[in-house]
């Protein structure tokens, strides 16, 4: 069981491709948060960076959840990852002509979060059609350790490139590394063609947000994981600790970065061999609760080997919340919806990344970095007590494998 999954061909290809992408997205996000932060000196213009990424994803989801249930997946990717490419050029552009100018690498980022808007319902749509429906969970599992994988690649490769050679070289590898992406769903043989037979209408772009407003156990996962990093995620800060408080370079940003994805990797791998299989939604809980108690660790340390470890808690903790959404939504979603429900999915964990981001850079400019980040922590340890009287029945959740759809 531990290793079922990768023995689909489609599944192993799109593994590569996601690895890809990204490795070069967090080597993207490494050279733009160093690059920005050492031009204006603002922690403001970190929190921008999730902003400018976050708002096309909340304007293009639920019509990009409604393209995937009506085009080619496949072809839907590749475009994203084209794109990707395309905006990673422009920003080596920008670092080669020395502009100091920060508009125009917003700009840029808002071409990244249209792209990401497009590619995030359409994989998570694609996945369930590259295994096995009982292979589904392993299929998460895996899924989820090479994307932690990649986010330990990324940020370390990054930020020695930087290091090394300054922002160019970080965009210009990072340019081949989507092409590659793009490659790779070249290759792969699955063709799916329109799953939703009905006509192009409010109601049915809408249909996702209807049937996640009406699937309480599936608004729950999904509400939980979005407050929680809302306010406790605190990634988008890590210039302002690698520069100031812990006074490290480029390349100490890159294994910050790479921290919780390190933790977050581990425990991807463990549940692939070891999947939840009683009591998952009180261990998604206690998972959200250890994720707020190492964001307050992380908030106090001034070490940087206690700084690594908390980072690597707060990656192991939210994996586990993670594991269990990713493998409920599958399971509990009709396949000629997937695309418009992971596009609200996509929403809200785009609210919790980009606009979290976002949060922690304009609560570090009012409260200071150490305070901000401390009281995310203790706002996502509200949040698990709300949580578990707003939503019960998640709460009381035990088996994974007992909703299908299918």
């Amino acid at each position: 069981m531990g290793l079922a999954a990768l023995g689909y061909r489609d599944f192993r290809l799109f593994q590569g491709a996601r690895v890809s992408a990204i490795v070069s997205m967090e080597m993207l996000n490494v050279g733009v948060g160093w690059q920005l932060y050492a031009t204006t000196g603002h922690a403001l213009s970190l929190g921008l960076v999730g902003l400018a990424q976050f708002a096309p994803v909340f304007l293009l989801s639920l019509a990009a959840g409604h393209v995937a249930d009506r085009f080619d997946r496949r072809l839907i990717l590749r475009t994203c990852y084209m794109t990707l490419a395309v905006a990673a050029l422009l920003l080596f552009y920008l670092a080669k002509t020395s502009d100091k100018r920060t508009l125009p690498i917003y700009a840029v980022l808002v071409l990244v979060g249209m792209a990401r808007s497009f590619n995030g319902p359409a994989g998570q749509a694609l996945l369930p059609h590259l295994v096995a429906t009982e292979h589904i969970g392993n299929a998460v599992a895996w899924g989820s350790s090479s994307f932690k994988v990649a986010n330990i690649v990324g940020p370390t490769v990054g930020g020695f490139l930087y290091a090394w050679r300054g922002p160019s070289a970080v965009y210009a590898t990072a340019a081949i590394g989507f092409l590659c992406a793009s490659l790779f769903v070249h290759t792969m043989q699955i063709r799916l063609g329109r799953m939703e037979p009905r006509n192009t209408s409010l109601r049915s772009v809408l249909a996702g947000v209807e049937y996640v407003w009406r699937t309480r156990i599936v608004l729950g996962s999904i509400t939980i994981d979005l407050f929680a990093v809302l306010l406790g995620g605190a990634v988008a800060l890590l210039p302002i600790f690698a520069r100031d408080l812990l006074h490290i370079g480029p390349w100490g940003l890159g294994l910050l970065r790479a921290a919780p994805a390190f933790g977050a990797a581990v425990t991807a791998i463990y549940l692939a061999y070891h999947p939840i299989e009683r009591r998952a939604g009180a261990t998604m809980f206690v998972a959200v609760a250890i994720f707020g108690v190492a964001t307050i660790s992380f908030g106090l340390s001034h070490s940087f080997a206690l700084t690594l470890i908390s980072l690597a808690i707060i990656g192991a903790s939210d994996m586990v919340s993670v594991f269990v959404r990713m493998t409920l939504l599958p399971l509990v979603t009709p396949p000629s919806m997937r695309g418009r429900v992971s596009a609200v999915n996509l929403v809200f964990i785009g609210a919790s990344n980009e606009l979290g981001d976002f949060e922690s850079g304009v609560a570090a400019e009012w409260l200071g970095v150490v305070p901000a980040v401390i009281a995310g922590g203790v706002g996502t340890l509200l949040v698990v007590v709300f949580g578990v009287f707003l939503f019960p029945r998640l709460a009381r959740l035990d088996r994974l494998d007992a909703h299908s759809a299918d």
